[in-house]
C-alpha cells in the first residue's frame, strides 16, 4: 500500500491508495466511492487483494465528496472550501476522476477500469459520457467499467419524500435565492445532512444524473453509450433499488446492447456487500481476465 497524492483538473488537493500487486503491471482498477464513505473500506481491501493475486493493481482515492462534511484545498490559490457528502457538487466528480487518471498514467498505467459505488457509478457513468463528448483521449485509457449498486438517485428521492418533495424544492430555492446555497436542508429532507445546493442538484437539476430510471420504456442511451466492456452488480437484502433484482438484472440485460456485459446481481448481498464481499471481488475479476 502507498500514499498517492494529486489534483483534481480543477486543482483541489486529493489522496488515495494505491495497492500494488507483485508483479510489475500496467493494469489498474480506480475506485470511486459513494456518499458519506471514504477509501479506507474493507470491500476495497478484499476486491485489491483479489486483484493483486490476478497482476491487476488498484486504486482507489477520497474524492472531494468523502465523509459527511470537511474542508478541501484549491492549490491554485490556496482557498478552503467547504467538502464533503453534505456539500458536494455531484458534477464535479468528473474533475476528480479525471485528475485521478491524469497521475495513474503519469505513473505508467495504460489498462484502467472504472469501478464506482453507489453514487460512485453516478460519477464514472457522468465522466465516461463527458470525456467522450470532449474526444479526450484519455478514454483509450479505459479498457472496462464496473458499477455497483448504481442508484436511481432522483427516483429514490421522489419516492422516499412523495408528495413533499415539491415543498422541500420551494424551500430550498427560497434559501437559494437568498444566497444560502452552504445553509442545511431540514432534517426529513435527505438520508443525511445535506445543503441546499447539493439538494438542489438531485431534486432538481438532475438532468445529467438522471440516466438510472429503470423502466421498461427506458432506453437508457447513457448506458448504452459505455462501449467499453461493462459489469453490473446489485444485492438483493437491503439494496436502493425500487425493484426486486432479479427483475431489474433481467429489463437490463433486454435494454443495454453493450456486447461485453455483465449483468448480474449477488444473492444475500446487501448495499454494501457485507459477508459476501470475497464473491464479490472474485466475479470482478472474472470478468476482467476474460476482458
Amino acid at each position: 500500500m502507498k500514499l498517492i497524492k494529486f489534483l483534481a483538473t480543477d486543482g483541489i488537493e486529493l489522496n488515495g491508495i494505491l495497492y500494488n500487486s507483485k508483479s510489475e503491471t500496467k493494469r489498474i482498477i480506480l475506485a470511486v466511492h459513494g456518499m458519506s464513505s471514504n477509501c479506507m473500506k474493507e470491500r476495497d481491501e478484499i476486491i485489491a487483494k483479489q486483484a493483486n493475486a490476478n497482476k491487476i493493481d488498484y486504486f482507489c482515492f477520497n474524492n472531494r465528496g468523502s465523509e459527511l462534511a470537511k474542508y478541501i484545498k484549491r492549490n491554485t490559490d490556496g482557498k478552503k472550501l467547504l467538502g464533503g457528502t453534505s456539500y458536494e457538487d455531484v458534477l464535479e466528480g468528473y474533475e476528480d476522476i479525471k485528475g485521478a487518471i491524469i497521475k495513474l498514467k503519469e505513473l505508467g498505467y495504460k489498462n484502467i477500469y472504472l469501478q464506482g459505488h453507489s453514487l460512485g457509478c453516478t460519477k464514472i457513468v457522468y465522466t465516461y459520457n463527458k470525456l467522450k463528448e470532449e474526444t479526450s483521449d484519455i478514454l483509450e485509457n479505459i479498457k472496462g467499467v464496473i458499477l455497483l449498486s448504481l442508484v436511481d438517485i432522483s427516483g429514490t428521492l421522489s419516492i422516499y419524500l412523495g408528495d413533499k418533495l415539491n415543498s422541500y424544492i420551494e424551500y430550498a430555492e427560497k434559501l437559494e435565492h437568498g444566497g444560502k446555497q452552504n445553509e442545511l436542508m431540514p432534517k426529513e429532507a435527505f438520508i443525511h445532512p445535506v445543503s441546499v445546493k447539493t439538494f438542489l442538484r438531485y431534486a432538481r437539476d438532475n438532468e445529467e444524473i438522471d440516466f438510472a430510471s429503470y423502466g421498461k420504456d427506458n432506453e437508457l442511451e447513457i448506458l448504452n453509450n459505455i462501449d467499453v466492456p461493462l459489469f453490473m452488480r446489485w444485492g438483493n437484502v437491503n439494496e436502493m433499488i425500487l425493484q426486486k433484482a432479479e427483475d431489474l438484472v433481467n429489463m437490463l440485460n433486454d435494454i443495454i446492447k453493450n456486447p461485453n456485459k455483465d449483468i448480474n446481481y449477488i444473492d444475500g448481498a446487501d448495499h454494501g456487500y457485507k459477508n459476501r464481499r470475497k464473491e464479490l471481488a472474485k466475479q470482478i475479476i472474472n470478468f476482467l481476465k476474460i476482458k
